[in-house]
């Protein structure tokens, strides 16, 4: 395994190596009978020369770009295939050694990374060169499919649906474009005919296919009779589609049937002034209606795209939208995903911002190389433009703050040079293919942004962070997390995040028994974040007591939970403060429309950002985020000793809800004291003030309260069912507690249909109780919560078959007061 202990380093010489890729195979058609044969290979990767019976057909330098070449003349009965490859890494220091006139930097990355240098020489998935979150494999070979065409007259290379709502006839209309090769040496006339039959809509069109590569683009309108149910985000509505036949029917004789869906929805990014605040807006607007942005970051599954299957995906983005995400940014130093990715995206209403794969580097603006780039994203846009999940498309990650906050050092009097190709690159490439290809969704060139205002300023901002304008990536590793005051109150978070570790149970299957304490050889070697273990410790230091055990094993595990919980209660306090900061204005900066923090998703067992660990299993954080991103939720923030609850809610209606408030003295089941707000007005889709009382006057009306004796607990009921999560907030930190005791804390387990019930009973106030089944796939209902109540029961959903006997063999159960 790859991943085993210390195998990235060890199997460093692999990628150092040329390989080459043959094979031996039959034609398994009559090579007479066709005007055209090509090999396309939808991808390589990355660095290759390609033969065929010994003939060159060509070289291919970017794995992002589909090659096809014509084998007509090249092809027999028994051919010989070639694929012949050159090291990445030697080809990318190539690249850089003959990039005379001027340095392109990062030359390296950082040591801690155990990374290879010069990744932004060479268009392959950057962080196969290694990252902060990820190990260094830069992989050679055929990383998608290859196949044989063989055609006729006329043959179909792409084909996209796009929709777009016209307001003058306050109609739906579809593009359909389709491009394709003519063989034939004069023009092809013929019919193309669009049925969608749940729509009543069918249109036939003339068309002549001119000879070469070329595109035909329809406008189909739809019957204005059938009433278009629209595409909506997840928590939003339903993510409905249409199937579409489109038939080509040429004079040539033969037909070409097409069968595709069409979804409906428009996306606006809205940066417009703001009364009482200087700068501009930044949101999305899917289908008219405003949404906050609630998700995460993707990183590539695995450092071995082959690894990634259609499961893999559907269980992460699963896992996603039950965490109440509706949206996920796809990282641009990543790989561009396959197209089950996005499909399953289409299918659970997950909106997807779209780097480009350009990342925390400056990047070689050379003719070759522009070429290659410009290729890339007309390939992919064409593969990709047709899902409604896709909202946004953008040009970098970091390009521009590395710019503007001269992360490499760059003489002043040389930066013109670097802004001169940032703009050739990003603006004058890029931008200008996405918009000729795709007009139905809006492109900015890097995140963070000042967006409008960074184009005003010639498409570089002074402060790409500036909270007023565009969205903002946000790290402090240092200053207490607990305190709301550190974050910027942005228009919009699209990068935040804290470090944990991932379940002992994930470690356990890639080390050894040597390996298992937090300052281990192999601890170390898996932090590829500068300082990150020390970070953790720190950050758990302002509010937790550092485990102690004598016993090195039991010490390791109580470490990691605690990186969890840290982690989890971090990016909660952060999440809720840009949740309740979307409706209100305060000292010019506010109306936050969306959060997604760093990241998903993990590519290999190691200490990282991640929510979700290697292999799916959810963190303590996940949970939270089920929790901090539900529909409807009150969150608390203090304030100069003065508690304010909001009520946050992405409803599309108002609710009178009933505010219950519960103080608990950590010492007791029972509460100090309650108290039930009626006929609160919890507002559609926004953060309101729905309670205020001194800290003072809460400890007073709850007469054996102290801060540090007490915790406050409260949610929303509401008619029909309708409830909140139940949240919490500390008064102090939790090692400063009094009257935490020692709990006796079981679980019984069961089995109903397909899920498992654990009933738990705890003895006294349990925080932070986590159940863990060890390697046995599946998620809980909730995990990582506050138990203030003797008995609850929390639900088991398996990914894979198990039993009520393996689960309870496997079960631990962990709360703040068993780490000793």
């Amino acid at each position: 395994d790859p991943y085993y202990r210390f195998n990235d380093v060890m199997y460093r010489w692999i990628s150092l190596d040329n390989w080459t890729y043959s094979r031996t195979f039959k034609t398994p058609f009559d090579i007479r009978k066709w005007q055209k044969v090509n090999l396309v290979f939808e991808g390589v990767d990355t660095v290759a020369e390609i033969l065929i019976n010994n003939i060159t057909l060509g070289r291919t330098d970017n794995m992002f770009n589909r090659y096809s070449f014509d084998i007509t003349s090249a092809i027999k009965e028994v051919n010989f295939v070639e694929v012949r490859f050159l090291s990445a890494i030697s080809y990318a220091a190539e690249q850089s050694r003959c990039h005379k006139a001027y340095n392109i930097p990062p030359e390296c990355p950082p040591p801690v990374q155990k990374g290879e240098c010069h990744a932004n020489f060479i268009r392959k998935e950057q962080c196969s060169f290694s990252w902060d979150w990820g190990p260094s494999f830069p992989t050679q070979g055929i990383w998608k499919d290859v196949r044989i065409e063989a055609y006729n007259h006329y043959h179909l290379i792409y084909f996209s649906l796009v929709s777009f709502f016209v307001k003058t006839a306050q109609q739906w209309s579809l593009e359909i474009e389709s491009i394709f090769d003519v063989v034939s040496s004069k023009p092809i006339a013929g019919l193309v005919s669009v049925n969608i039959p749940k729509l009543q809509t069918q249109q036939t069109f003339s068309v002549k296919l001119q000879p070469g590569e070329g595109s035909i683009v329809l406008h189909v309108n739809i019957n204005k009779s059938s009433t278009v149910e629209a595409w909506w985000p997840n928590g939003h509505g339903k993510q409905t589609g249409y199937n579409v036949t489109t038939t080509f029917s040429m004079e040539a004789g033969y037909q070409i049937e097409k069968f595709s869906k069409a979804y409906f929805r428009t996306v606006e990014l809205v940066q417009e002034p703001i009364p009482g605040s200087p700068g501009l807006s930044f949101y999305f607007r899917i289908n008219g209606r405003p949404i906050f942005i609630k998700g995460s970051n993707w990183i590539p599954a695995d450092s071995f795209q082959d690894k990634v299957t259609y499961d893999t995906l559907w269980l992460l983005l699963k896992s996603a939208a039950d965490a109440n995400m509706n949206a996920l940014r796809v990282w641009g130093g990543g790989v561009y995903e396959q197209d089950e990715f996005y499909d399953i995206c289409d299918e659970l209403g997950i909106m997807i911002w779209q780097d480009f794969m350009f990342a925390c580097a400056l990047y070689p603006t050379d003719q070759n190389y522009l070429e290659s780039v410009r290729a890339e994203v007309s390939h992919q846009v064409r593969r990709l433009k047709s899902h409604p999940s896709i909202i946004l498309w953008s040009g970098n990650n970091e390009n521009e703050a590395a710019i503007a906050s001269n992360w490499f050092s760059i003489p002043y009097a040389d930066r013109e040079v670097y802004i001169k190709d940032y703009v050739m690159l990003y603006v004058k490439n890029i931008r200008e293919v996405v918009l000729t290809e795709d007009k139905s969704r809006p492109f900015i060139a890097s995140s963070p942004t000042n967006g409008l205002e960074s184009v005003k300023e010639g498409w570089l901002s002074q402060n790409p962070y500036d909270t007023h304008y565009g969205d903002t990536h946000f790290y402090d590793y240092s200053n207490d997390c607990w305190n709301w005051t550190v974050y910027p109150k942005t228009r919009f978070a699209s990068e935040y995040g804290f470090q944990s570790w991932p379940s002992f149970s994930t470690i356990e299957k890639v080390s050894s028994t040597e390996d298992w304490s937090y300052t281990s050889n192999f601890s170390l070697h898996r932090q590829h974040h500068e300082n990150g273990n020390d970070q953790m410790l720190q950050q758990i230091g302002h509010h937790f007591k550092l485990p102690q055990s004598t016993d090195p094993i039991k010490k390791f595990k109580d470490i990691i939970y605690l990186t969890q919980v840290m982690q989890a209660q971090c990016i909660k306090t952060e999440t809720e403060f840009y949740r309740f900061s979307q409706s209100e204005i305060i000292k010019g900066e506010g109306h936050t429309m969306g959060a997604l923090y760093w990241q998903l998703n993990d590519i290999w067992q190691a200490p990282s950002w991640a929510s979700l660990e290697y292999g799916g299993k959810w963190k303590l954080l996940h949970y939270f985020a089920q929790n901090f991103f539900a529909p409807l939720l009150p969150v608390a923030y203090e304030d100069k000793g003065v508690l304010y609850i909001y009520g946050v809610s992405d409803l599309h209606v108002d609710h009178k809800l009933t505010l219950r408030v519960a103080v608990h003295a950590w010492s007791s089941l029972e509460p100090v004291c309650t108290l039930a707000k009626d006929g609160v007005i919890v507002k559609a889709q926004s953060a309101v003030p729905i309670y205020k009382e001194s800290i003072n006057d809460l400890l007073e009306r709850c007469r054996n309260c102290t801060r540090k004796s007490c915790v406050i607990t409260f949610c929303l009921v509401g008619e029909d069912g309708l409830q909140s999560p139940m949240n919490y907030h500390f008064l102090s930190s939790l090692k400063d507690a009094v009257g935490l005791e020692k709990t006796q804390l079981s679980a019984s387990v069961s089995q109903q249909d397909d899920i498992y019930v654990f009933v738990l009973q705890t003895t006294a106030i349990a925080p932070f109780v986590s159940l863990d089944v060890g390697s046995i796939k599946g998620r809980f209902s909730d995990n990582g919560f506050l138990m203030t109540k003797k008995k609850k029961v929390v639900l088991f959903f398996p990914w894979e078959p198990t039993s009520v006997e393996e689960l309870q063999k496997s079960l631990t159960l962990t709360s703040l007061v068993d780490v000793v």
